[in-house]
Order: structure tokens, then sequence, then C-alpha cells
């Protein structure tokens, strides 16, 4: 387990350092966009290519991909969920994953400009 947290933790390494790169030589937010787009891309190859080399998945997927993005790991949960024919499922993930993330979002600012401010 120390073995895989850890390559778990190189991989986040690398992928917050190459999207926080990224981001900074192209500015957010369609940075952000290209970035979300990318890593999902990734996401879905690296997930049917690594099925059969298990020992990379740590690495990639959680970690330089989670890194990169957890985008993607929203992309591919979503994915597996439409795939299983878990239609429901999926719609509600997506939904609830994005319209909740975006009022979260709204209101962490609204209280921090409200006791900053």
């Amino acid at each position: 387990m120390f073995w895989t947290l850890s390559q778990v933790a190189i991989g986040g390494a690398i992928g917050s350092v190459l999207r926080y790169l990224t981001v900074a030589a192209f500015g957010a937010p369609w940075a952000v966009v290209a970035v979300n787009v990318l890593g999902s891309f990734v996401m879905g190859m690296l997930f049917v290519v690594l099925a059969t080399r298990a020992a990379l998945s740590p690495v990639l997927l959680a970690g330089v991909l989670g890194g990169f993005t957890t985008f993607s790991a929203f992309s591919l949960d979503a994915l597996k969920l439409w795939q299983s024919g878990q239609t429901v499922q999926a719609v509600l993930y997506v939904g609830l994953s994005v319209g909740l993330s975006l009022l979260a979002v709204a209101l962490g600012a609204a209280l921090a400009k409200g006791a900053l401010g």
C-alpha cells in the first residue's frame, strides 16, 4: 500500500505542476477548460490501455491525471455509470456534481467576501 500511495503522490505532484504551468502560460479560464478536456481525453484512453497494465494505473490515472485535473476522474465515473446502463444515476451524478459544485464555489466566495470584506 505504501508503494501505491507513493506512486499517487509523485504522479499527483507532476500533474499539479503541469496544470499550474499550463494555466500560468495560457491563462484562466480557457486553459482550465483545455486542461479538463485534455485530462478527460487522456483518462479515457489510459483507462482502456492500462486495463491490462494495472501497475501503472495509480501513478498515471489517480496521480498525474488526478493532479492535472480532477475533472478527468469525474468524467470517467460518469462514463462508467452511463456504460453500465445506469443512465439516471449518470445524469444525476453529472447534474448534481456540476450544479452543487457551482453553488458551493459561489457560497464559499460569498462567505469569504463577507468574512474578509
